[in-house]
């Protein structure tokens, strides 16, 4: 249509009839005269409708379900972060139980033998000085951490303090081959020098070589001069095997350590030693010795015979040796 006057006219007119349309409407309310031809368009454009809905619904829904899936979606991604924080944090506690009952178990070996000692962490292993083994703790001077100070935990000896920073100390394990240490026996008290053999036992040499030792036996440290660089008392390891004596002024012994060198953590260094020796104190209870079980043997009579206690059976009635040592010959049989 082109644009002229009188269809400019025409389209005021048709707005104008509309609104006054709309107002006889309202104001009829249900008795509006529109409300027949309201019905009449209803019938004729109502099946038009639904047939345009369900057309256009599953669009609608596609849309939707996409637009819901994406919501779906990043829920999903939500739990799982949430599930593997939760893991982590489950991860965490089970170590820090872990760390906090190997603390408590230091604290024990420590208030044992009235060793004043300084929590450290181990923060790195290696030879960081040229010693073969080796652990890095992150606690040094400005802790009150000196050369020659016992590291311990609560296993036992762990080592000595070798190399002191501000801030880390370098401390050379008791398995090192450099290492020795003074050892007292527990019970019988027989000294000796404990050195480490790498990942292998301890090598202790006892100055006696007619000592009684047998495979189980504890040792602790002897202690030094001034408690440098070990204070006495604090565990070492159990005999595992026995040498034979030899010609030597000392004999040879192998060690388990107490502590396991691979898996420290946990470290406390004694900063202050104990007033008095605490001999074997700190050694835990000995572990009782399992029952050995003993198998009975109860000895069944034959129909032949008796069996006696030593295993062989008693001779039979009929086939019995006199006591003179003389066989008693067999009754021939008879001819009725």
């Amino acid at each position: 249509m082109r644009d002229t006057r009188e269809s400019r006219l025409l389209l005021v007119l048709l707005i104008a009839i509309a609104f006054a349309l709309i107002t006889v409407d309202i104001r009829g309310g249900e008795n509006s005269p529109l409300d027949s031809a309201r019905r009449a368009a209803a019938s004729a454009f109502g099946p038009v409708e639904n047939g345009v809905a369900s057309a256009v619904d599953p669009i609608g829904n596609a849309i939707g379900a996409v637009r819901d899936s994406d919501a779906r979606h990043n829920r999903i991604a939500d739990l799982e972060r949430e599930n593997a924080a939760l893991k982590a944090r489950l991860g965490s506690d089970d170590r820090t139980r872990g760390r906090a009952a190997e603390l408590d178990k230091m604290l024990k070996t420590a208030g044992a033998g009235r060793y004043g000692i300084k929590g450290a962490e181990v923060i790195a292993i290696g030879a960081a000085q040229g010693f073969s083994w080796t652990v890095t703790i992150d606690a040094g001077s400005d802790d009150g951490i000196a050369r020659d100070m016992t590291v311990l935990n609560g296993d036992g000896l762990v080592g000595r303090v070798t190399t002191v920073s501000p801030s880390t100390s370098t401390v050379l394990l008791a398995n090192d081959p450099d290492f020795t240490v003074g050892t007292r026996m527990e019970k019988t008290a027989e000294l000796g020098f404990a050195t480490g053999q790498g990942d292998r036992p301890l090598r202790l040499q006892l100055l006696n070589s007619k000592a009684k030792v047998r495979k189980g036996d504890r040792l602790i440290t002897f202690g030094s001069r001034a408690d440098r660089p070990f204070v006495p008392g604090v565990p070492v390891g159990e005999v595992i095997r026995v040498d034979p004596l030899g010609n030597d002024l000392t004999r040879t012994l192998q060690v388990r350590p107490f502590v396991g060198f691979t898996k420290l953590d946990i470290v406390g260094i004694v900063v202050q030693p104990p007033r008095k020796d605490p001999r074997d104190t700190v050694l835990p209870p000995p572990a009782k010795p399992k029952p050995t079980p003993t198998v009975t043997v109860t000895a069944t009579p034959s129909a032949g015979g008796s069996a006696d206690p030593s295993g062989s059976a008693s001779p039979s009635a009929a086939g019995a040796t006199p006591a003179g040592g003389g066989a008693t010959p067999a009754p021939s049989p008879t001819r009725s």
